[in-house]
């Protein structure tokens, strides 16, 4: 099940909501768990099991960490075998074919492949818990010894599928002790219905191009069709990831629980540094508190940091999928990082910030194209379209339909990529502000309906994650 279906929006949530509120608050964590369970075991019910092994196995390895305190040996014992069981299992599922092929080719052996289904959520849901496990270890949060508020937070279907990734840390109070209130159960409605609109309004319509475009042989692509493909695909990613984390975020909000934000408007970055801080930022906080600072960070001499930059990456890559295209994404961008941390940053802060922002959405494109193709070879004969070296001529019947068809909706995707409308909205104030949340929201919710009723095209690029 997916936020943006009509059987999420008009059967699932309104009878969660009234179960939810229906009940007094000390029962409010079981419903979630409980209802957080049937989201999953609508699309997954096999594998709702393994969700359930990981609930069970991190709060009761939280516990014995609590209850070894005082004996160091003993709770980084519990902690590392927490640690290589939720690898493992991500392992197992994610990673083992990509393993397998890999020694075939290798060896030009013959072992067959698993063929295992990857279960939803599991990239997401398994980083959650060994934050819990690790942050307990650390004195950074409490231990939590009821079950079923620990199940709830590891099943919490708002940012199950696709998060952002919520650290314990972050919400150990909020699941012991919330006040929900209408205004901000409002503020939640209208930024889930905001994200809907991005998903579904936008990611899928920009999407209907970059399927089309990446369809065709890259050969048969003009210069032009390349990079509007691109740059489509930019904006579905964009609109599709950070719509799902409005809505989750709202989502959040409705049941008292306030998540990080995930995106911070990375487009309008000035350098691969600044857009790193923008995109994903519940990853790449994640990332930096659990695998770099370990490591050494930037405390151990400039080698160390590169080489801790390096290894972040190439895992942020590998993170996103079983194949070789997203570890060299990662490590494309731990080489332009390290080469702005040593000397390009102070240039950039230089330049006009038009030539920066140039200079970023450029190498941000160059990068998707590494992300969006899982063959290699296919990615490299885009590359030589988009340049020119093997391609339809600059400019072709198709990109000129494309621009016809299309140009509106890549206006509105640039403008609402941008903070202007959130700048324009903010000098709204009290009841207006409130009128006009309620008048878009409902506009926003009556037009996705319409368009989810009548189209059939409603992909999630993070459910491959």
């Amino acid at each position: 099940m997916v936020f943006s279906s009509i059987p999420f929006l008009y059967f699932f949530l309104p009878a969660v909501l009234i179960l939810y509120f229906a009940v007094p608050q000390k029962f409010r964590n079981t419903i979630l768990f409980l209802c957080s369970l049937i989201f999953y075991a609508w699309g997954e019910p096999v594998y709702i099991t393994i969700m359930l092994f990981s609930t069970v196995v991190d709060y009761t390895n939280g516990r014995l960490i609590a209850h070894f305190e005082g004996c160091e040996w003993k709770r980084k014992t519990v902690l590392v075998i927490d640690i290589i069981i939720n690898l493992g299992i991500l392992m197992f599922f994610k990673y083992s074919d990509f393993f397998i092929s890999n020694i075939n080719s290798i060896t030009n052996s013959n072992i067959a492949l698993l063929g295992l289904a990857l279960p939803i959520g599991v990239s997401f849901y398994t980083f959650q818990t060994m934050s819990y496990t690790i942050d307990v270890y650390r004195h950074d949060a409490p231990v939590q010894k009821n079950i079923i508020s620990f199940g709830a937070y590891v099943t919490l279907f708002p940012q199950l599928i696709a998060g952002p990734i919520v650290r314990y840390k972050t919400i150990a109070e909020q699941l012991d002790s919330r006040r929900e209130s209408f205004s901000v159960f409002f503020d939640g409605m209208a930024r889930f219905c905001l994200g809907l609109a991005k998903k579904v309004l936008i990611a899928n319509n920009v999407g209907a191009l970059w399927d089309l475009i990446s369809a065709t042989p890259a050969p048969e692509l003009s210069v032009i069709s390349a990079w509007i493909g691109i740059i489509a695909f930019a904006l579905q990613i964009y609109f599709d990831f950070s719509g799902y984390s409005d809505m989750a975020i709202g989502l959040g909000k409705m049941f008292g629980f306030t998540f990080e934000e995930n995106f911070n408007y990375p487009y309008i970055s000035k350098s691969i540094t600044e857009f790193w801080r923008r995109w994903h930022i519940s990853l790449g906080t994640w990332f930096r508190e659990y695998v770099y600072i370990p490591l050494g960070g930037n405390r151990k001499g400039k080698a160390q940091t590169y080489i801790n930059i390096f290894v972040v990456w190439f895992l942020t890559g590998f993170w996103h999928g079983a194949s070789w295209n997203f570890a060299i994404w990662g490590l494309y961008f731990a080489l332009i990082l390290i080469i702005e941390k040593t000397f390009l940053l102070k240039l950039l802060e230089k330049l006009p910030h038009f030539v920066a922002h140039i200079y970023s959405i450029i190498l941000i494109l160059l990068g998707w194209v590494i992300f969006a193709f899982d063959s290699l070879s296919k990615g490299f004969a885009y590359f030589k379209a988009m340049i020119g070296i093997s391609s339809n001529g600059f400019i072709d019947a198709s990109a000129i339909y494309s621009i016809n068809s299309y140009a509106v909706i890549f206006i509105i995707g640039i403008i609402a990529s941008l903070p202007l409308c959130k700048k324009l909205f903010d000098k709204y104030t009290g009841r207006t502000r409130y009128v006009l949340m309620g008048i878009l929201s409902l506009i926003s919710l009556a037009v996705c309906t319409i368009y989810l009723v009548s189209s059939a095209y409603n992909p999630f690029l993070y459910f491959r994650f």
